[in-house]
């Protein structure tokens, strides 16, 4: 079985998207409370806005089939937390973005389970990653690992308010060279049709801290975007007109990654 796709770039850049996927296998839905059965805390689309941008730019690709809510492939697979002290969902998740539980009444997943769905489905897409990393740099002496997210815009549990629309991660400054952060940076103040933070409530999850190694040539970077900016967060729709306007951002900042 297929767990995720891999398209193999001929650049120094691999932008991985491990929430893209919303597949819930049968068995799995049926234990599912209704609304939990849509995979409302899907990264909605970031594949179809990444894709283009991927070949333009000749970068690698990996996405992900199955939902976060089978196993979430940006938390570590012991399962500690990202954000101590912060609330958050975790590696198989028992309640969803809004608090309220995922599962039906005792239908939550007991540890052999949780291993099971780390073999199948956590471990495949790390390994793909780490050997995809491995081979650009190989290559070409370095890569960039962009982490390409979305989320809703309000989201109270994990953060007050509403999120700025772009969210860029470098874990403090850790996952990349303070030049790359300042251009990335730069690049984002001189647009004036989006808010922005970096390493604001996002600073860049597993993958990101995981895998970057700047001394070593391996920088990664996150980039979480509020997704009001390009579909409607309701119904989930695609808007064709938002998203069209928000790419050429997304571009300008995946290019000065491979400057």
């Amino acid at each position: 079985m297929e767990t995720f796709t891999l398209h193999q770039g001929s650049a120094p850049l691999l932008i991985s998207l491990p929430h893209d996927g919303s597949f819930i296998p049968d068995d799995l839905a049926a234990r599912l409370r209704p609304a939990a059965r849509r995979a409302p805390d899907t990264d909605w689309h970031v594949g179809r806005l990444y894709q283009p941008l991927a070949e333009v730019l000749g970068a690698s690709l990996i996405r992900p089939h199955a939902s976060r809510y089978v196993v979430d492939l940006n938390r570590p697979s012991d399962g500690h937390a990202l954000y101590p002290g912060q609330r958050e969902t975790g590696l198989v998740s028992t309640v969803g973005f809004d608090g309220e539980p995922l599962y039906l009444d005792g239908q939550e997943p007991d540890a052999a389970e949780i291993q099971q769905r780390i073999n199948a489905y956590w471990r495949p897409y790390h390994q793909a990653l780490a050997h995809e990393i491995a081979r650009l740099r190989e290559m070409y002496g370095r890569v960039v690992v962009w982490e390409g997210h979305s989320i809703r815009s309000r989201v109270p549990m994990l953060f007050d308010g509403q999120l700025p629309d772009l969210n860029l991660g470098t874990a403090d400054g850790a996952s990349c060279a303070p030049a790359l952060q300042d251009k990335l940076a730069a690049c984002l103040k001189a647009q004036s049709d989006y808010s922005f933070v970096v390493n604001g409530r996002f600073k860049g999850g597993y993958i990101t801290r995981h895998y970057a190694a700047p001394q070593q040539g391996v920088q990664a970077v996150q980039l979480e975007l509020a997704q009001l900016n390009y579909m409607d967060e309701e119904s989930f729709a695609y808007d064709e007109a938002k998203a069209a306007r928000l790419q050429p951002t997304m571009l300008a900042l995946l290019r000065l990654c491979l400057d």
